[in-house]
């Protein structure tokens, strides 16, 4: 029986092949536009949800898996549920981290955001919002937001949205995972003109240089590599990639 070999490629051979590519998904995501949110809202405001996914104090202010880069996005978040409030939007959720203190999911992304501790609380910045009680806060044990206990029921709920806004982190993990299963579950039930739309200025992703993860034996992560590679993946997959959500 004959065995097919993997050819080997070396890094500058592999760099130079990928070249053209790396260099159309910058231009394509140079020439991406911002969209305005009263084209969604109009006629009708319910026809828009949010769904923002672990902007929690463990990823942007403490704990071991808090990062500089997502602590940017919740202040563009803010705004925006500010904004949508004030047109008339009234369907925002919030899947976030809340794992138990044996959680399975700390064998692949170590201990973070336990139940009961500062890192699984929202961050204050949304605690802020005079809606904020308004607002559906889901847990999640796990990166995908949809396999939580009433999310599906939650979105099921509301059959009048057909434009949701993704927003949150980590780009490659929760967010990918969230917008994904958005888009997929439309795919597969049929959902004509359901909108999957994700603003580039409220989702970024956390950053781990070779050098220093081979210092603390952890896996490296390109953060600006990864970030672009997952929004062009998700505009592969039907998802709407656009720079911000204006008035």
């Amino acid at each position: 029986m004959a065995q097919t070999q993997t050819t080997l490629i070396d890094v500058d051979t592999f760099i130079e092949q990928s070249r053209p590519f790396i260099a159309w998904m910058l231009d394509w995501k140079a020439g991406l536009k911002p969209l305005s949110l009263s084209s969604l809202t109009q006629p009708d405001a319910r026809a828009v949800g949010i769904i923002s996914v672990d902007v929690i104090e463990g990823f942007c202010h403490v704990g071991p898996l808090s990062s500089p880069r997502v602590k940017n996005i919740v202040q563009p978040i803010a705004r925006l549920f500010e904004l949508a409030w004030s047109q008339g939007v009234r369907d925002i959720a919030l899947p976030q981290d809340t794992h138990p203190e044996d959680a399975v999911e700390f064998a692949q992304y170590g201990v973070h955001c336990v139940r009961g501790t500062v890192e699984s609380e929202t961050v204050e910045a949304f605690k802020r919002q005079p809606f904020f009680d308004q607002i559906t806060v889901i847990p999640k044990n796990s990166i995908n937001s949809g396999l939580a206990p009433g999310f599906d029921d939650w979105v099921a709920a509301r059959p009048q949205i057909t434009n949701w806004i993704v927003t949150g982190d980590c780009t490659d993990l929760c967010t990918y995972q969230l917008a994904m299963h958005l888009r997929l579950s439309a795919n597969q039930h049929q959902r004509r003109g359901w909108r999957v739309i994700l603003p580039v200025n409220t989702v970024d992703t956390y950053d781990m240089p070779v050098d220093r993860a081979r210092e603390l034996g952890i896996v490296p992560h390109d953060a600006e590599f990864l970030h672009l590679v997952f929004l062009y993946h998700m505009m592969l997959n039907g998802i709407e990639i656009v720079t911000e959500i204006v008035p």
